[in-house]
């Protein structure tokens, strides 16, 4: 067995690794505190994939925005309603019960029908036990609001009223919560 010699590494070889790193946190350091011209960040911006529209996925990769649930697209629109007022039959401005909550889907997409019944009847919608904020919520079959958390549904409660926030008590509170099915 032949014992091979190593070859001392010079001086200037084992001092440039940590002259390297310390000259990579100088150049950060002066990097940052320069000011940048701003055609350089609007050069930047543009080769982002999201700004950029010749950008294609490649084969095998998703490229997906977050997009809210159709609940909460819902539950969003009615809240731009806030403080309209409660109107018998209405479907805006002015909203009965279910006329926001149809309206409210119908702006996400979803088509219900018109009525507190119509919507019970429905067969686009499934019974949970856990809702989600924007889920349909019953007090008896004849009152319609989205739920927004325990204690509170939003929605279009009675004559003399605006579209708010409504905090449920014991008395008076939902009795059966319905999502919208989204796949068949």
């Amino acid at each position: 067995m032949v014992l091979r010699k190593r070859k001392p590494i010079g001086f200037f070889a084992a001092a440039a690794i940590p002259v390297g790193i310390a000259a990579a946190f100088a150049f950060q350091a002066t990097a940052s505190a320069a000011p940048v011209a701003s055609t350089h960040l609007v050069s930047v911006a543009s080769k982002h994939p999201t700004n950029n529209p010749s950008f294609v996925v490649p084969p095998g990769k998703k490229h997906h925005k977050h997009r809210p649930s159709v609940e909460m697209r819902a539950y969003k629109w009615a809240q731009t309603q806030k403080g309209h007022p409660y109107e018998w039959g209405g479907t805006g401005p002015g909203f009965d019960c279910s006329g926001l909550v149809m309206m409210a889907y119908r702006h996400a997409g979803i088509h219900l029908p018109r009525t507190t019944y119509g919507m019970l009847g429905s067969r686009k919608l499934v019974r949970v036990r856990i809702p989600k904020e924007g889920d349909l919520a019953f007090y008896g079959t004849g009152h319609v609001e989205l739920f927004r958390k325990w204690g509170y549904t939003y929605g279009a409660h009675d004559s003399g009223t605006v579209v708010s926030l409504m905090h449920y008590n014991s008395f008076w509170k939902p009795t059966a919560y319905y999502r919208i099915r989204t796949k068949r």
